[in-house]
């Protein structure tokens, strides 16, 4: 969702950024989107239906100025990917954008129904501004 998310608002706000996604582990990799995801995102103008699932690679510190991660674990899994400390400070949580300081975690809408994949939109597409403003 957050890739779609930011594609859309870099788009909107005529920027030229690179955007990408991954997970940190390999479980989903190759994968599409949930169908919630895809569905919540459709209704709202984005389409993220080709998007497939890849796992981070350590060279991503490389390809990329700054990297968001969902929550507390995602962080704590590349802060120990990191080779240094350029590599670590590239490393944030994504609600830090919209909720600084507070270190809180996007939450996983899977359990939640079409509702948390709403509420997870919101959330993202907030954060996800604020980072642009910024840029």
């Amino acid at each position: 969702m957050a890739e779609g998310i930011f594609r859309n608002r870099v788009e909107q706000a005529g920027k030229r950024v690179i955007v990408d996604s991954c997970g940190t582990s390999d479980f989903h990799v190759g994968q599409t989107p949930d169908y919630r995801a895809v569905k919540t995102l459709q209704r709202n103008g984005i389409d993220i239906s080709g998007l497939a699932a890849r796992q981070f690679d350590v060279e991503d510190f490389d390809n990329f100025d700054h990297i968001f991660v969902m929550d507390a674990s995602n962080l704590m899994n590349l802060l120990a990917l990191a080779r240094n400390q350029a590599d670590k400070d590239k490393v944030s949580l994504l609600l830090e954008e919209i909720y600084p300081g507070e270190n809180r975690s996007v939450p996983d809408p899977y359990y939640g129904g079409i509702d948390g994949f709403k509420e997870v939109f919101e959330m993202l597409n907030n954060a996800a501004g604020k980072f642009i403003e910024k840029i």
